[in-house]
């Protein structure tokens, strides 16, 4: 393997766990404030919830639990907003990645 290609490599792995580590972190400190206990989840905790559980995957890899769906919801509209809200991130952050301005 050429030294430009396995650096390359490295650089690469360490930005990953880099964003994972931030992702992580990120999710442990907002998990508790999204997650309300006393009030049914609607639409919009659903998108919030769906927006935010693939941030749940290096908590949950380290042995974390995490809460990545509110059992006190509303039922479809929960739902509803919480697949909407995977569409969306899904969106931003692939849309992102292979997006390329003109030139």
């Amino acid at each position: 393997m050429p030294p430009t290609l396995f650096r390359n490599l490295i650089m690469k792995a360490a930005f990953f766990l880099a964003v994972a580590a931030i992702f992580g972190w990120l999710y442990g400190w907002a998990s508790p404030r999204m997650f309300p206990r006393e009030t049914s989840a609607g639409f919009g905790f659903g998108m919030l919830h769906g927006a935010l559980m693939p941030m749940a995957l290096p908590s949950l890899v380290l042995g974390q639990e995490v809460e990545i769906y509110a059992a006190n919801n509303s039922g479809r509209t929960y739902k509803l907003g919480y697949i909407v809200g995977i569409n969306v991130c899904g969106l931003i952050f692939f849309g992102s990645a292979f997006w390329r301005p003109r030139k």
